[in-house]
């Protein structure tokens, strides 16, 4: 009786392979030619396709699709493999890292390199959320029957910080388009123009250069005649000096004013005494 083929699309089924399983059996096997019973992991050349385009060629996986991947490599077996895609290109990050066996840490069983993939042409190119695990059996003395490599593919996961700042953005973006007019009135309302134009004024108010200079003009300090100065007649070497007397001949207190009848004059006769000098 012929054994029926296992369904891997069987409730409750689940694929999550540990690092060592993927190199120390899966991809072993696939290298040496050895047989397996279920076909969990498919044959794919990744490099052929965007990476949104994986999930749908995998065999299984929901969040993890895995592939057997051929090495393109640019210059025959010696060069770098080629990881270029029509879109973008798979960049690696950091040095390769050993996977050593869990029963027997000294035993190295594969090596793990991890790229990111990248829209545009290299080198420049913008950064994507696809991330690749490479992983390769160890070469010794002898090369590999095969140059295949096993690649896990998946998503990084995304902040809850991140998913809220896009949303935000979409959902800010989506409102300019909707309303374009209104977001013009609040930059007219919020910025302020470099050159305010000035208002017109009515013409009788308008005072022009001509007229502020005419009248600067009028108003301008006389200016200091030039001419001969102030000469004595013929004959007469300097004018007399002003005789004043050196003393008066009465008294302050004997001014005829005095002779007023104040009832406060013989109050300040005493002081005008002591003032007497």
């Amino acid at each position: 009786m012929d054994e029926m083929p296992l369904q891997l699309d069987l409730p409750g089924f689940r694929f999550h392979p540990t690092e060592e399983e993927l190199l120390d059996f899966y991809l072993k096997n696939m290298v040496f030619g050895r047989k397996m019973r279920v076909d969990v992991i498919g044959y794919l050349n990744i490099y052929r396709h965007d990476p949104s385009e994986l999930p749908g060629l995998s065999m299984v996986g929901e969040r993890e699709w895995y592939f057997f991947v051929p090495r393109d490599r640019k210059h025959g077996n010696g060069g770098r493999p080629n990881r270029t895609t029509e879109n973008g290109f798979w960049k690696a990050t950091g040095s390769d890292r050993k996977i050593v066996s869990l029963s027997d840490p000294k035993r190295m069983i594969g090596l793990r390199k991890t790229l990111v993939f990248y829209k545009g042409r290299a080198p420049r190119g913008s950064k994507t959320d696809w991330v690749m695990n490479e992983y390769r059996l160890p070469e010794y003395s002898s090369p590999l029957p095969k140059d295949i490599v096993l690649c896990k593919i998946y998503r990084k996961a995304t902040s809850l910080k991140v998913l809220e700042q896009r949303a935000a953005m979409e959902e800010e973006m989506k409102t300019i388009h909707a309303s374009p007019s209104s977001s013009l009135d609040t930059m007219s309302f919020c910025s302020q123009p470099e050159d305010p134009v000035p208002p017109e004024l009515p013409s009788q108010h308008l005072v022009f250069k001509k007229e502020i200079e005419d009248d600067i003009i009028r108003y301008e300090k006389p200016r200091e005649i030039k001419g001969p100065s102030l000469q004595l007649p013929m004959g007469t070497d300097k004018l007399p000096e002003l005789q004043v007397p050196s003393k008066l001949s009465m008294e302050w207190n004997q001014d005829p004013i005095w002779s007023l009848n104040s009832p406060w004059l013989p109050n300040l006769i005493p002081y005008a005494d002591i003032l007497n000098f």
